[in-house]
């Protein structure tokens, strides 16, 4: 497996796909294609989520005011309930995204992305 080829074909949206989903674990691997969240869209999620930029840049926006910029590389722990966005993305941008789910013993469905 290759997390860089072959990528999915640009798209109006986030494409996420999973690439293990096991007991209370969910990795995925998110391309981006210069994507932001919709107006008015917060992301809200149960449980904590790591991310970390594996190429281009991205803007991540949280409720409470704070902008973190990240760079390939950069990676990031988001608490459970910290709503945030993307506030925009590079057009080659893609993501390596880890969900823990304590206390599940399968890993609960995830959420529609955003306008679907």
């Amino acid at each position: 497996m290759n997390l860089f080829s072959p990528l999915p074909a640009p798209a109006n949206e986030e494409q996420i796909n999973p690439l293990l989903e096991t007991g209370n674990l969910r990795i995925e691997q998110i391309v981006s294609n210069g994507n932001a969240s919709p107006p008015g869209f917060w992301y809200d999620q149960e449980t904590e989520e790591w991310v970390t930029l594996l190429r281009g840049s991205a803007a991540l926006k949280f409720e409470n005011g704070g902008l973190i910029e990240m760079t390939a590389g950069d990676c990031l722990l988001i608490q459970p309930h910290a709503r945030h966005r993307l506030e925009r993305t590079s057009p080659d941008a893609v993501w390596l995204a880890v969900h823990h789910f304590p206390g599940h013993e399968t890993a609960p469905p995830k959420a529609p992305p955003p306008g679907g």
